[in-house]
């Protein structure tokens, strides 16, 4: 998988992609991606990228030619993956669309700023926009951060196991179970004793029930479309009501 960002602030990433997992995985050579400043795309004296928009209005909008450039030269680079713009009115990033993504052999993330890009140069080089949900950053590049984040744990070989997502949030149209360490005890809070049983079966059915129940609590328009047999849905709806009273 190779990812190329195009950004006017690439040392945002720096700390990003030299940490943690996705940090390791670079290093590895297990997943690539590269930080592309727009900048030196610019056919202008200064290098700027972004002039005042057309019909008046606040902010500044970033020129098309550096982006329309950039693009076509990682084209011919050998990306040629969909571009993704980071926009606040794209569609909303989900589950389904980190496993479509991790299918990919590259892509082009560009990351907006200001008011935003010329809309030419979404008309010409753009495939997509996406946004992570109904509201607005200074720019794209924290978003980007969060699509290579997400779909680099989908990479084979990022993950120091291969189940690590099989039971993970929204894997499966539910959220996932409660999770617990050592101590066995802390502050008068026991762990429940069905994990302490050894008793693969018995785990495996709370495990269930719970990403069932925590489900139906807190995102209960998840739980109205994830698949579940009648008899689950019964017993799940029965223990909230149980809870409840």
């Amino acid at each position: 998988m190779k990812i190329a960002i195009l950004t006017i602030f690439p040392e945002m990433f720096e700390s990003v992609l030299g940490s943690s997992i996705l940090g390791r995985a670079i290093s590895e050579g297990l997943i690539s991606i590269t930080p592309v400043d727009i900048r030196p795309y610019s056919d202008r004296k200064h290098k700027n990228t972004d002039d005042y928009p057309f019909g008046g209005g606040a902010g500044m909008v970033m020129l098309a030619q550096p982006i329309v450039d950039a693009v076509r030269d990682l084209r011919s680079q050998g990306y040629d993956g969909p571009c993704i713009y980071m926009s606040p009115r794209g569609k909303t990033f989900c589950q389904k669309k980190v496993e479509q993504m991790a299918q990919l052999s590259n892509m082009i993330i560009l990351c907006g700023h200001y008011e935003g890009v010329d809309q030419r140069a979404l008309d010409l080089v753009v495939d997509e926009e996406i946004s992570l949900g109904d509201f607005v950053l200074t720019g794209g590049e924290l978003a980007a951060m969060v699509i290579c984040d997400a779909v680099a744990r989908y990479v084979p070989g990022v993950l120091g196991s291969a189940g690590s997502t099989d039971e993970e949030s929204f894997t499966g149209g539910l959220l996932e179970y409660p999770q617990y360490t050592r101590p066995r005890e802390f502050e008068g809070m026991e762990v429940p004793e069905v994990l302490l049983s050894g008793d693969h079966a018995r785990i495996n059915k709370w495990r269930r029930e719970q990403a069932l129940d925590v489900t139906l609590r807190l995102r209960p328009d998840l739980f109205a479309t994830a698949p579940m047999t009648d008899k689950e849905r019964t017993a799940a709806l029965e223990r909230a009501e149980q809870t409840e009273k």
